[in-house]
């Protein structure tokens, strides 16, 4: 039904939008719109800080990642595709700008304005907006998109469509959008919806299409050829629209980037070596130490680039599924927590060399305080204090073992809090009261070696407790199905986290999406105070709220103890071919999609 009622709504909607049109235009339109304050940029900016406007066009780079595809639509839940093409082929309204917190400038659209209260958004198209095939981009166009994305597309796009009233057609190149809740970040979150071209989809399924069926983009590439599961080359078009607007200028400078797909990280790591692949970023500080030697390198054909962020860390780590019975009991996360030997994994793998993860928003100003909570922190979460797990008022850390290979004592705990939670070791296997024992299953993908060696360690010492462990190792298309279903009882976890956390939490932890197929709630939220942290820092109406209401936030989900947090990623670690360049301006958020290869280019011969 809810795709006739916004249908009735935008025709009653337009109507009464193009009535009041000459009121509606006294909002004042702007260049580019930020969460707080004003963006940094002015109108006449020439072209991003961390862009070379300069830069020359031409040349090609490799890429490759492990596993396969088998669609290049990135916008359905259906199949596996490659996650760099919605960042290449595809654009919004609006751009993101990597340095600062959330800014968004121009791209479809020359100009926003809003509500002073935010309660609405409109957007004026560029006449020279261009999908690939030369059609222009049209208002209907737009529409169409969030409707349709926001009700067959994926999840991460219907949670906005939920709270959008109503959406019309104000003008032959504008559009507004209303909205039904009280969320200052909705109208920044409208900006970056995809757009995609209505005329495509007219009779066909697009939450069902089959791989030869690429959605057509107005991004600077096309997909230009394809071979199913090993490689997507992707070229520029020649004739790309958006060349010379201030966010492009400098930008998208590769003729071809090519995506190539190995079975795993030895091999692709492999054709780096061989030059088969010429950028390769590393998350392993002890692998950048000690592995990057080879001859490529001492004959300077290949170089090592260091960047440093501002960003969060995010979470990465291996997450409890709480909708298994094993882990609906806080107590038997926190003795999973003690009986991860952090301190001696982390001496094995990564040579001591990487700090561990010490809270969501770890390495910003948005993390969470050690030692009680405090001020206008305890102030959001006392009304919770009957259901936050132990720590989040008192405060908390993440326990810490001797280094030793036996961790004995943090062992001993563990096996303390068990016995409280019921579990206790018949014949060497812990089971429960009615003698269930306590088996779980982690689900990898194929050729995650980093994971991979993480868990031979730590199941050897869930065995001392009387925990039984088996690894799956699956590829692409079976992780993204058992993923969506849930099914697991422990999987690898990460979640990027950004200096403007807004309503992709909900998503990532809110209660009303824990039981959702495709969720990304993995670790199955349900926490009121969490809720209402998020509620809160979208009703924030100046930083040091937002502040307060995200460390909250943090520690709700650190008293959880929903993962099993490794280590930090500090530094963006790139090894590339000699010729590929980029400014020496780097952007706040560092490497993250907007980076590399957006604002690269290969120097020419």
């Amino acid at each position: 039904m809810r795709p006739d009622f916004f249908s009735r709504l935008r025709v009653i909607a337009t109507g009464f939008a193009l009535v009041f049109a000459a009121p509606a235009v006294l909002a004042e339109s702007q260049h580019g719109i930020a969460m707080y304050g004003a963006p940094a940029l002015p109108p006449d900016f020439v072209s991003l800080p961390y862009a070379n406007p300069e830069a020359p066009k031409g040349g090609r780079i490799v890429f490759g990642n492990t596993g396969g595809f088998d669609s290049l639509n990135p916008f359905v839940i259906k199949g596996t595709s490659p996650w760099q093409l919605s960042f290449l082929g595809y654009e919004s309204l609006m751009g993101r700008s990597m340095d600062e917190p959330f800014s968004l400038y121009g791209v479809l659209a020359e100009s926003i304005a809003t509500a002073p209260d935010r309660s609405w958004v409109e957007f004026t198209l560029r006449p020279e907006a261009r999908f690939s095939d030369g059609s222009p981009v049209t208002v209907e166009d737009v529409i169409w998109s969030y409707e349709t994305l926001g009700t067959q597309g994926h999840l991460r796009y219907r949670g906005f469509w939920s709270q959008v009233e109503s959406i019309a057609q104000t003008g032959p190149r504008s559009l507004r959008i209303s909205f039904a809740s009280d969320d200052r970040e909705l109208a920044l979150i409208a900006g970056m919806r995809p757009v995609l071209k209505k005329a495509q989809w007219q009779g066909k399924d697009i939450a069902d299409a089959p791989l030869s069926e690429i959605p057509i983009g107005t991004g600077p590439y096309v997909v230009s050829s394809y071979e199913a599961g090993r490689r997507v080359v992707l070229s520029r078009n020649p004739d790309y629209w958006g060349a010379d607007i201030p966010f492009r200028r400098g930008t998208m400078n590769f003729d071809e980037i090519r995506l190539e797909f190995f079975g795993d990280e030895t091999a692709l790591f492999e054709a780096f070596k061989a030059g088969e692949v010429t950028a390769l970023r590393e998350y392993n500080a002890e692998k950048w130490a000690t592995q990057y030697d080879f001859p490529a390198i001492t004959r300077g054909e290949v170089v090592k680039s260091e960047l440093r962020h501002g960003r969060p860390t995010g979470m990465t780590g291996l997450v409890m599924n709480t909708r298994r019975p094993q882990f609906a009991d806080w107590r038997v996360r926190e003795a999973m927590l003690l009986a991860f030997n952090f301190e001696f994994i982390n001496d094995t793998v990564t040579g001591g060399a990487q700090p561990r993860i010490g809270s969501y928003f770890d390495n910003s100003d948005l993390a969470m305080r050690p030692g009680p909570a405090e001020g206008a922190v305890r102030a959001l979460l006392a009304p919770f204090a009957d259901t936050l797990f132990p720590g989040a008022l008192e405060g908390y850390a993440l326990p810490e073992s001797d280094g030793t290979a036996r961790n004995r004592g943090n062992l001993r705990a563990a096996a303390d809090l068990l016995a409280q939670a019921g579990w206790t070791v018949q014949d060497g296997q812990l089971t429960d009261a009615a003698g269930t024992p306590f088996a779980i299953t982690v689900l990898l993908r194929q050729g995650d070696t980093g994971n991979e060696t993480v868990m031979d360690i730590y199941a050897r010492a869930l065995a001392r407790l009387g925990i039984a462990v088996r690894i799956d190792r699956v590829d692409n298309a079976q992780y993204a199905a058992r993923e969506a279903q849930q099914d697991f009882d422990m999987t690898a976890f990460r979640r990027d986290l950004s200096l403007s956390p807004g309503n992709e939490q909900r998503l990532y932890w809110g209660s009303a999406g824990a039981e959702a197929e495709g969720t990304r709630n993995l670790m199955g939220a349900r926490q009121p105070a969490i809720d209402a942290m998020i509620d809160a820092m979208l009703a924030a109406d100046s930083p040091e709220a937002f502040t307060a209401a995200v460390r909250a936030l943090d520690r709700a989900l650190m008293t959880g103890r929903y993962v099993i947090p490794l280590w930090q990623y500090d530094v963006d670690r790139i090894a590339h071919a000699s010729d590929l360049q980029f400014p020496d301006h780097t952007p706040v958020y560092g490497d993250r999609p907007g980076f590399l290869p957006e604002v690269w280019w290969q120097v020419p011969d």
